[in-house]
């Protein structure tokens, strides 16, 4: 078991980002209206709050996350202009002007008006999942637990994490989904154990694409020492759901795998051409 869990690993990170960069989506969806987001900025931060955002000290979950990525940016609630930056480059670059990105926010009535008014995604997938996710935002608020995201559903960014490659990652999601007519059912088959792997390396290596194209070598070292120990985890993830008894170390393990995978491909851009 051990063998096959790290030959996956291995086959699934050992390879670079796509390039040439993909700019875009083909998918014309015609279900969006005439104007992206209209009067409202695309972009909007949370005000701050000393005592909510040191949170991320608080909830064991944030700890968790600092520890698996080594990185105590992770759900920091202190999102610099480096990495909005970054953000409303990569939203520009592919022309994805209807997603909302939430900097360290909570506005629950806002997410509610976007699910609501997403065309983009049935009205069968936005009242049964879409609503379950809007009660989550509204009663497991990130602004206080954290948890960077997309929601499909409202077709909405929330970032608590000052990294520009988690960042880029949920930009990643946004444009994967904005390429699909049946949005709702892409969302919903998510949830399926190992499917979401497929989701998730399409983002990652859409970030990691991006970053090779457009950033600069700091930024694409650190979008694979970001990327890889994350994806390890959703591998992990998964495999511990198959064998249960061994759930912790399937976890560290390919964890472990993606720091070492991440930071041999990022020491080994420099004598790339991009």
């Amino acid at each position: 078991m051990t063998k096959a869990l790290y030959l996956s690993l291995a086959l699934t990170l050992s390879g670079c980002a796509t390039m040439p960069y993909r700019y875009g989506v083909d998918y014309i969806d015609p279900r969006l209206p005439a104007e992206p987001l209209g009067p409202e900025e695309q972009i909007v931060r949370g005000r701050p709050n000393r005592v909510i955002d040191a949170s991320d000290w608080i909830w064991p979950g944030s700890w968790i996350g600092k520890l698996m990525l080594w990185d105590r940016r992770v759900d920091n609630h202190k999102i610099g202009d480096e990495t909005e930056a970054v953000m409303q480059r990569y939203l520009e670059a592919n022309d994805l002007g209807y997603v909302k990105v939430r900097l360290n926010a909570y506005h629950v009535r806002d997410e509610w008006r976007r699910l609501r008014s997403n065309r983009s995604v049935s009205a069968g997938w936005r009242y049964t999942l879409g609503v379950i996710g809007w009660l989550q935002y509204t009663i497991l608020p990130g602004r206080f637990f954290g948890g960077d995201h997309y929601n499909p559903y409202s077709n909405t960014i929330n970032l608590y994490s000052d990294i520009p490659a988690i960042a880029l990652h949920e930009g990643g999601h946004a444009k994967d989904f904005a390429d699909r007519k049946w949005k709702g059912t892409y969302a919903a088959v998510y949830m399926i154990p190992f499917v979401n792997l497929y989701h998730e390396a399409l983002a990652s290596n859409d970030a990691l694409g991006y970053l090779r194209a457009e950033e600069p070598p700091e930024l694409q070292y650190e979008g694979y020492r970001i990327m890889h120990p994350a994806y390890g985890s959703y591998l992990g993830y998964n495999f511990g759901l198959l064998f249960p008894a061994y759930e912790l170390p399937i976890a560290l393990g390919t964890i472990a795998g993606g720091h070492i995978t991440g930071r041999i491909r990022g020491s080994q851009l420099a004598t790339e051409s991009p």
